[in-house]
């Protein structure tokens, strides 16, 4: 499994903002839309592309398109949501499919309540989304799955991540047959005793939508 932290001034600028506690929920929302465009910059540079022949306005040339089948976004609801818009913003052709895992706030086990993905993904490139890569509980499942469907590439992009994350989610999906890969704006210090990030920047789905 690899990991690709983006070191540019704009991400970090951004999450320095998000991190903020006096960033309130629109703006939240706004940056991490602006954010996740930036990180699924560096998370595509993988995806799957053909020589295709077009002609300008001068003469033919060979470029490239995106191949088939089209790559799947995965958003993990409810704070994946928040992550949805910019991914697809460059990603505009790739098709959607929803995730809902929850999180024992007790036990930190992963528990699935929705699942909108298609049943076979053999030969597909998947990207998912979850704002928090901490316990790896939830990332571990969601890789597991699609890769039980067939993805033969998965990428996941957090806004953060922990090393205690990081090395659950390598000893929780082993040796899969796939590349995984997680792209993240930032490695933070260590989880606290209820599973956070720290420093962080709080819950991100109460951030993006309010607490409810």
């Amino acid at each position: 499994m690899d990991t690709l932290v983006v070191d540019h001034p704009l991400v970090a600028h951004k999450l320095t903002t998000l991190r903020d506690v006096r960033t309130d929920s629109p703006t939240f929302r706004r940056l991490t839309d602006e954010l996740v465009t930036l990180l699924a910059y560096e998370a595509t540079r993988d995806v799957r592309v053909a020589d295709v022949t077009v002609d300008t306005p001068l003469m033919p040339m060979t470029g490239v398109q995106l191949t088939r089948p089209t790559p799947l976004v995965v958003p993990i609801l409810r704070a994946g949501l928040g992550m949805l818009d910019g991914m697809t913003r460059l990603l505009p052709t790739a098709e959607v499919g929803f995730l809902g895992m929850a999180r024992n706030e007790e036990t930190l086990a992963p528990a699935t309540y929705a699942d909108r993905l298609p049943n076979d993904l053999s030969g597909r490139q998947c990207y998912v989304l979850d704002p928090m890569l901490a316990t790896g509980g939830t990332l571990a499942a969601a890789l597991r799955l699609l890769v039980e469907r067939g993805a033969d590439h998965v990428t996941a992009i957090c806004l953060l991540a922990a090393p205690e994350g990081l090395r659950a989610l390598a000893e929780k999906v082993g040796e899969p047959a796939a590349t995984l890969r997680v792209v993240t704006a930032a490695i933070d210090d260590r989880l606290n005793e209820k599973g956070f990030i720290l420093p962080g920047l709080g819950d991100a789905g109460d951030r993006l939508y309010g607490s409810v």
